[in-house]
C-alpha cells in the first residue's frame, strides 16, 4: 500500500487554471535548472492563459480602491491598470524565477513538504519566502524572492507616476512578495485536495 507522500504529486496546473510548473513534489530530488529552463519556467508563469486572468482580478481590485487615481476609471482607466499591472506581474516572474536565480545559481523550485500537520506545512510554504534551495541542493537565504521582487518593484517606478513613489513601491513589493507566499501554500496542498476530493485524476 502507497504511503500518502507517494501518492501525493504535483500535477501542472491547480484546479486545472492555476499553472504549478514549478512545484516538485515531496522527496523528489531534481537536476538543477539550465538558465536556458528557469527562463522557461518564467515564460510559462508569465503568458499562460491563467496569467491573463489573474492580472484582470487584480486590476479590477486595484481599480476599485482607486490605488492609483490619475489612472482614471471606466474602460479605459481598467486597461491602464490592466497593462501596469500584466508588466509588474511578468518582471517579477522572471526576476525571480530566471534572472537573479541564474546569477548566484538558485533554484526557483517549490519543493513539497508533503507531510506533518497544516500549521507545519503553512508554516514550511511561508518559510519558502525567505529560505530556497541551491542549484546544488543546499539550504540558503531566499535572495532570488526577496531582492527579485524588490528590483521588480523598483522598476515600476519607470512606468508608474511619481504619486508617493517610495510607498508605492514597498506596497508593490510587498503585494508581490503576499501573492507568492499564497501561491506557495496553494502548492503545498494541491496533492492532498486533488488526493482527497478529486482522488488523484486531476
Amino acid at each position: 500500500m502507497q504511503s500518502d507522500e507517494e501518492t501525493a504529486q504535483q500535477t501542472k496546473r491547480i484546479l486545472w487554471v492555476i499553472p504549478n510548473y514549478r512545484a516538485v513534489s515531496s522527496n523528489t530530488y531534481l537536476p538543477p535548472l539550465s538558465f536556458k529552463e528557469k527562463l522557461w519556467l518564467a515564460t510559462q508563469d508569465s503568458f499562460d492563459y491563467s496569467a491573463f486572468i489573474w492580472v484582470g482580478m487584480v486590476a479590477g481590485v486595484a481599480m476599485a480602491s482607486d490605488s492609483q487615481p490619475s489612472f482614471g476609471q471606466g474602460a479605459a482607466g481598467y486597461g491602464i491598470y490592466y497593462a501596469h499591472n500584466f508588466a509588474d506581474n511578468t518582471i517579477e516572474n522572471y526576476l525571480v524565477e530566471a534572472i537573479v536565480p541564474a546569477a548566484i545559481k538558485e533554484d526557483p523550485r517549490y519543493y513539497t513538504l508533503g507531510h506533518g500537520g497544516f500549521l507545519k506545512r503553512t508554516g514550511y510554504s511561508l518559510s519558502r519566502l525567505l529560505v530556497t534551495r541551491t542549484d546544488g541542493g543546499n539550504a540558503t537565504f531566499n535572495f532570488s524572492e526577496v531582492v527579485g521582487a524588490g528590483a521588480a518593484a523598483g522598476i515600476g517606478n519607470l512606468y508608474y507616476p511619481n504619486e508617493n513613489e517610495w510607498v508605492k513601491t514597498y506596497q508593490r513589493w510587498g503585494s508581490q512578495i503576499l501573492q507568492d507566499g499564497i501561491s506557495n501554500v496553494a502548492k503545498e496542498f494541491r496533492p492532498d485536495i486533488n488526493r482527497a476530493v478529486f482522488h488523484n485524476k486531476f
